[in-house]
Order: C-alpha cells, then structure tokens, then sequence
C-alpha cells in the first residue's frame, strides 16, 4: 500500500468535479479569469522558481556555472520559494479551504489531504532551507555542492509538483462551479 505521499494521483472520488470542469476547459469557462486564474499563476510560479533552482544546481554540478556567482541567486530564489509557498499555503489552510470544505463538504477528505500534504511540504521546506544555509555558509563552494542540493531538491520537486496538480483538480473545479473570486 502507498502513502497519500507516494500518490500519482488524486482518488477518483474526489476528482468528481474535474469530470464537469475538464483542465482543458478551464480557460474557457466564464469564471475562469479571477480567482481560478490567480491559484494557477501562482502554481507556475512555483514551478518555474523549481526549475531555475534545479537547472542552477546541475550547472554548477556540471562545471557550467560558477559557485560563486551562483551563491546569490541560489539565496535569492531559494528565498523567494520558501516565502511565497509558505504564504500561499497559509492563506489556503486559514481562509481558503475551509470556505471550500463548507461550499463541497463530501470533497473534506480532499482538503485533509492537501493539509497533510502542506504539513509534508513543510518538512521538505525546512530540509531545503538547511541545505541551501549550508552551501550559502560553505567557505569555498564547489560543484560537489550543486550535486548535494540536487539530491535535496529531487524529492521536494517531485511531491511539490504533484501536490500542485492535485491541488488544482480539486480546487479549480471547485473555484469555477461555485465562481469564487
């Protein structure tokens, strides 16, 4: 049995919605460019500070870029993720979710899940933030640092991402039947 952790997707009993509101719809729907459209930028936003995160760490490790020049933008960016996920995930929790739980109360299983999967997003935040101080700390970096953040990274962009697409099947939909914004 696997965890709600190793998950590849939501249960489909809680992806209901999404067979009403189809992703590729999304942009389509009247309700679409307010709150719905906020969340996903948000997401993209997250995903691309991920990216820029890992590409920075494969080139150092790789000898492509510099680890001097790449201290600053590793603290800069790493600061950026940190902060606005850590907000976004607090806005969820205290004002979002429970305003959805009470307009869909047979999708609170799904919000449980999100919420454990903040509190494991967590974790790996803080996993992140002492790898990243390290290097940042670290008298002379060196491309063995790129290669050890990465290993640091794997995990946490892999559960980040899938716990974004999950959050959007559930939410979007959602968003977009009761036009939130």
């Amino acid at each position: 049995m696997t965890s709600d952790f190793d998950r590849t997707a939501l249960p489909a009993d809680l992806v209901t919605l999404l067979d009403a509101f189809p992703r590729q719809l999304w942009p389509e729907n009247p309700g679409f460019h307010g709150l719905a459209a906020f969340w996903l930028d948000r997401h993209l936003a997250f995903r691309k500070l991920m990216t820029l995160l890992r590409d920075d760490a494969v080139a150092v490790a790789e000898g492509r870029l510099d680890p001097d020049q790449w201290r600053p933008r590793l603290a800069r960016l790493g600061s950026h993720l940190v902060q606005d996920l850590t907000g976004h995930h607090q806005i969820e929790d205290s004002a979002y979710f429970p305003q959805m739980q009470r307009l869909e109360p047979r999708m609170e299983r799904g919000f449980d899940l999100l919420d454990r999967d903040h509190d494991h997003l967590h974790h790996m935040i803080d996993g992140f933030v002492t790898a990243a101080n390290g290097l940042l700390q670290a008298a002379k970096p060196d491309r063995t640092d790129g290669a050890r953040l990465i290993e640091t990274l794997d995990p946490f962009e892999r559960f980040m991402l899938r716990h974004l697409s999950d959050e959007e099947d559930l939410v979007i939909p959602l968003i977009l039947k009761h036009r939130l914004d």
